[in-house]
């Protein structure tokens, strides 16, 4: 060997050593690292950085025949571990500093009546100062990881319990770019004012926040739902349509009540459902957006031309701004189509009422007690009235007279009772001859269909007294008896007056 090439080995020996310091060093680990990520993320890239300096110089040297392969692979196996160093880094910061929210939540009620709720969500990794300086980071790397992005983006709504009330059940984002915010549009399977955002993103990072929803105010009117939208009423009786009112205004918090399509032969009035004070119109504050409200409607006693029996009767509530337009001059008396109350742009609800009747039997006897002879009968006659709202049919009274007793019931069937009318029923009965006398009690039950359904009436009892024969001659010679004494003493007193 020369000596030129002998100075060649140690010069290539003690850049190797040289170079070999930095390669061990930076494979350190500091334990702070892990808390203070950038910090760490800055560490490993000056490693990472010396590293490539240090394999570079190599590669020169192994290129000029001054060092042994195996010496080239140590330091390029050092580059690579500094770099899956600095990558496992990098990844740690970008994952850390990856932070996604909720910037709106606005509900609204869509053409269908069905509640949505639109959720912005927005990519906020990079307000942070710390953020802004790793994406002024020139690297290849960095870049390819494209740190200004947000990758597969889940969010869901629950309610309190847990469980999902949107529908999608989950919607994903695939990419959420900084300063490029998301709508995702939800249908809500439960109408609440208050939702649990839940959203996974990234490597597994998981936020949950409890959201008050936003009111649409744009559309300026207050929503209108009534859980009874079909009621059956009695005539005669009353019913309550409960009602939800929404608000959805920015502008009016004021707003009236009115009722359309109506016949003015139903009374209605609305009312609050806590105190039951009748109430026009009322008021939203800051804090309260929803609230319950009553419509109380009454039937007539009978059936009318605008209140039918078993029609159903369909009409609208109507919730307008105080400060608004006032519905044009005959509006109760006018029928309003659908399209003409969604011109009005307010919130409505069409609510119907089915009238129905109940036939009630009535049984009027002007006499209930009877005195007889053995060889006698006895009439009775009942009035049979309809007191209800319904016709009656197969109007019956069956009589339970005593034993061995005969009867005679005409009519026996009363086909029909229309409302308010009434007909008379003649029962005949007669005792056996060898009847002991005595009073003896008749049971009259009273029968009636209405609307096929059953009606009875109260029962009636009536009493009939038999009494004893009277024999003439025996009550002809007590009188003449009696007269006999009567004149005897009127002729003793004559004689002592002149006396």
């Amino acid at each position: 060997m020369t000596p030129g090439q002998t100075l060649r080995l140690i010069a290539a020996a003690a850049l190797l050593a040289a170079a070999a310091l930095p390669a061990r060093a930076q494979v350190n680990y500091n334990q702070r690292d892990d808390k203070y990520r950038v910090l760490g993320l800055k560490r490993a890239k000056e490693a990472y950085e010396t590293a490539r300096r240090d394999y570079d110089r190599q590669a020169e040297l192994f290129a000029k025949g001054l060092i042994a392969q195996a010496d080239l692979d140590h330091f390029h196996n050092a580059m690579a571990d500094a770099e899956v160093n600095y990558q496992q880094s990098l990844l740690a910061v970008l994952f850390e500093q990856q932070f996604v929210s909720v910037a709106h939540a606005v509900k609204y009620q869509a053409p269908n009546g069905a509640k949505h709720v639109r959720l912005t969500v927005a990519n906020t990794s990079g307000e942070s100062e710390e953020f802004q300086k790793l994406l002024n980071i020139d690297d290849k790397l960095f870049r390819s990881l494209q740190p200004d992005i947000v990758n597969n983006v889940y969010v869901s709504v629950t309610n309190a319990d847990g469980a999902i009330i949107s529908q999608p059940y989950e919607a994903k984002i695939a990419q959420l770019r900084y300063g490029e915010p998301v709508m995702i549009d939800f249908a809500l399977l439960q109408d609440l004012d208050a939702v649990t955002v839940n959203m996974i993103y990234g490597s597994g990072s998981s936020r949950s926040m409890k959201i008050f929803l936003q009111k649409d105010a744009s559309v300026n009117r207050v929503d209108v739902q009534s859980e009874q939208f079909s009621q059956e009423i009695e005539l005669g009786a009353s019913a309550t349509f409960d009602l939800t009112l929404e608000l959805f205004s920015g502008v009016s918090n004021t707003f009236r009540l009115e009722v359309l399509n109506l016949p003015p032969q139903i009374d209605r009035y609305f009312k609050d459902p806590t105190g039951q004070a009748r109430l026009s119109q009322f008021k939203f504050t800051e804090t309260t957006t929803s609230r319950k409200a009553g419509l109380e409607v009454s039937l007539p006693d009978r059936p009318t031309e605008n209140v039918p029996m078993d029609r159903p009767i369909q009409f609208y509530v109507v919730v307008l701004p105080h400060d608004g337009p006032a519905l044009p001059p005959g509006s109760d008396a006018r029928a309003w189509t659908l399209k003409e109350v969604q011109a009005l742009n307010a919130g409505y609800v069409k609510l119907e009422i089915v009238p129905r009747g109940e036939g009630k039997l009535l049984v009027r006897a002007p006499q209930l007690f009877y005195s007889i002879r053995p060889e006698g009968t006895v009439a009775i006659s009942v009035d049979v009235v309809n007191e209800g709202t319904r016709r009656l049919d197969n109007i019956e009274v069956k009589p339970d007279p005593p034993l061995n007793w005969t009867k005679d019931v005409e009519p026996a069937l009363v086909p029909s009772l229309g409302i308010g009318e009434e007909r008379r029923i003649t029962l005949t009965f007669a005792p056996p001859r060898d009847v002991p006398v005595g009073r003896y009690e008749i049971r009259l039950r009273s029968s009636a269909l209405t609307d096929t359904r059953p009606v009875n009436a109260e029962d009636k009892t009536a009493t009939v007294e038999i009494t004893a024969g009277t024999n003439v001659l025996v009550t002809a010679i007590l009188v003449l008896l009696i007269v006999g004494v009567i004149g005897g003493i009127v002729m003793f007193g004559v004689k002592l007056t002149r006396r």
